[in-house]
């Protein structure tokens, strides 16, 4: 049995109400949710918010509450796994049993049904406790460079300045849209990307929404490539 863990507090700060607020004609919420139920893959799709309106909207859109998230974990500082554990164990304390569970984020326009299923064939596939999505860096990490106080530039890696880039090993990072996880390594360990799998996406479909410019740009990309 499997379950997809949706994080959706309701304090965001830079774009307030970021997880309701209309996304190209839908509450953004609507995507994670949306892509959970197309998937097939789940039993429970269960939304983990500390906001009566997020909850409502998300149950109208076919997702759980089964319960409240606790204030000391709907906070700034609050980080991923604390609250993907809390939300397991009150899933747990129902009388279900699960043996994979996914954190899908909420802000997530971009995500698509087809790496939700890849992925946990991947991580199935090579007995991983986790299994994420990742994209290429746009530019080789290895000429970056930091910017001084005077306006002149110094390579992070000099060992590298006069290295083409085609002979410079890619790097990749972290996607953020979801990450699966057996139950039990979600519930004894918090290091996803050490202990986890990647699974390569293409950049255009990876966009970090954290400011009202990052939104602008989501929102053309987004029109540009899935409306039709």
């Amino acid at each position: 049995m499997k379950i997809a863990i949706i994080p959706a507090r309701g304090g965001s700060k830079r774009i307030p109400r970021k997880n309701i607020k209309e996304f190209c004609g839908k509450p953004m919420i609507a995507y994670a949710i949306s892509a959970s139920k197309a998937s097939g893959l789940f039993d429970h799709i269960v939304v983990s918010t500390d906001d009566e309106e997020i909850a409502q909207i998300a149950k109208t859109l076919g997702a759980e509450i089964p319960f409240v998230r606790p204030a000391e974990l709907a906070n700034d500082y609050t980080t991923t796994v604390p609250v993907v554990v809390h939300a397991i164990n009150a899933c747990l304390n129902l009388g279900w049993t699960f043996n994979r569970v996914c954190c899908i984020y909420p802000g997530v326009p971009f995500i698509q049904v087809e790496d939700l299923k890849g992925a946990l064939v991947r991580m199935n596939n090579n007995e991983a406790d986790y299994c994420f999505p990742v994209t290429d860096y746009p530019s080789a990490i290895q000429r970056a460079f930091k910017l001084l106080s005077n306006g002149r530039v110094q390579p992070f890696y000099p060992e590298f300045e006069f290295t083409r880039t085609q002979e410079l090993e890619p790097a990749y990072y972290d996607a953020g849209q979801f990450y699966w996880g057996k139950t039990e390594a979600w519930l004894t360990s918090s290091k996803i990307h050490s202990c986890g799998l990647g699974y390569s996406i293409p950049n255009w479909r990876v966009v970090d929404i954290d400011t009202p410019e990052d939104w602008h740009r989501a929102e053309i990309l987004f029109n540009a490539n899935f409306i039709r």
